[in-house]
């Protein structure tokens, strides 16, 4: 039976990564001063086996780690999933080591005014993610007591295990780890306030049995699950978000968290499309559907949505989320969080 239409949730895809640079505990927390209903830190592992934020487990594009010639040795060539990658990796540094790092932003031509804090911010444990999120939520609510008000919903936490495969062969399996994190915190049972998503399958379907929280088997618009691939498991991406995938992912999985283009793909030149059947096809089988990534710069937007002619100049997201809210998504993620909250208000207050 189709599901009924939910309150679609924002996002903040690294925190607010827009204005700041990502995975920094700055950028969390502007998006909780945004007002998002997820904060989510991609997950990878210290050779010390804890929990880190970052983009990736190569960081040469993500901190100063090449200005540091104590760990110039450090630098590598490694394949990854497949692809052979030239840098510094996480997996290589313990924490100790890593706090002596600083973040850069990762796409400094498309966002040039975040680069500004470079240099600025440490690489932050998924620990402390989880602190300051509760910190936040504790002092918000001494503030609705003080004022007569009923305490306001918590902020939820939506953490992606990055390259689970390769950290399992490599004797840092993260599945255990993340779910002893999140129950630490308090986020367990069927209804907890956090998802956990993964671009593989295997994967989730090890969580499903350590952990009731939700999860969400996260799509690329090409390509296949990377432990399909190791596994000689000819099914792609495109093969999951078929009736018979849906119905696999439906067994382990509360939601899918496909490519944008998966939902209204884009046609030439650049514009958007008609939406396809992927939104009605999950619902369909009581899946709920998280899009990515909406981001406002021109670069990123279809060209009905931008401003003027700079890549780097902000368009009107707003009018790129609205056709997707339209369309029936369950909940998006965003590097813009104060766009992203306001339009979807804005879409509930207009029914």
């Amino acid at each position: 039976m189709e599901k009924a239409r939910s309150v679609p949730i924002v996002i903040g895809h690294r925190g607010a990564c827009g204005y700041v640079p990502e995975h920094t505990l700055t950028s969390y927390f502007v998006a909780l001063q945004d007002g998002v209903d997820f904060v989510e830190p991609d997950l990878v592992m210290t050779k010390d086996a804890v929990l880190v934020a970052r983009h990736e487990n190569e960081i040469g594009t993500t901190t100063n780690v090449a200005a540091h010639p104590e760990y110039a040795d450090r630098r590598a060539t490694k394949v990854i999933d497949g692809t052979s990658v030239t840098g510094w990796f996480t997996e290589d540094f313990s924490l100790s080591e890593l706090k002596t790092l600083r973040a850069r932003e990762r796409i400094p031509e498309t966002r040039p005014g975040n680069a500004r804090f470079d240099g600025q911010f440490q690489v932050p444990t998924f620990d402390e993610i989880l602190a300051l999120v509760q910190a936040v939520e504790q002092q918000r609510a001494r503030l609705a007591k003080q004022l007569g008000r009923a305490a306001p919903t918590p902020v939820g936490i939506y953490p992606e295990t990055k390259h689970p495969s390769y950290f399992r062969g490599r004797g840092l399996a993260m599945e255990e780890r993340l779910v002893g994190t999140l129950e630490h915190y308090g986020y367990k049972g069927r209804h907890g306030r956090a998802f956990i998503q993964s671009f593989e399958v295997s994967n989730l379907q090890a969580l499903s049995q350590l952990t009731q929280l939700p999860l969400v088997q996260l799509i690329e618009s090409t390509g296949a699950p990377y432990d399909f691939v190791a596994q000689g498991d000819r099914r792609t991406y495109a093969e999951l978000i078929t009736p018979r995938g849906l119905d696999e992912i439906a067994k382990y999985a509360a939601a899918i968290g496909p490519s944008k283009t998966l939902i209204i793909p884009r046609t030439s030149p650049d514009s958007l499309g008609q939406p396809t059947s992927l939104v009605s096809d999950a619902h369909a089988r009581g899946v709920h559907v998280h899009a990515w990534t909406f981001r406002a710069e021109n670069s990123f937007l279809p060209q009905e949505f931008r401003s003027g002619a700079a890549p780097t100049s902000l368009g009107r997201l707003d009018g790129e989320l609205r056709a997707y809210l339209n369309a029936g998504v369950d909940g998006f993620f965003t590097d813009h969080a104060d766009i992203g909250v306001r339009c979807r208000d804005e879409f509930l207050a207009g029914g």
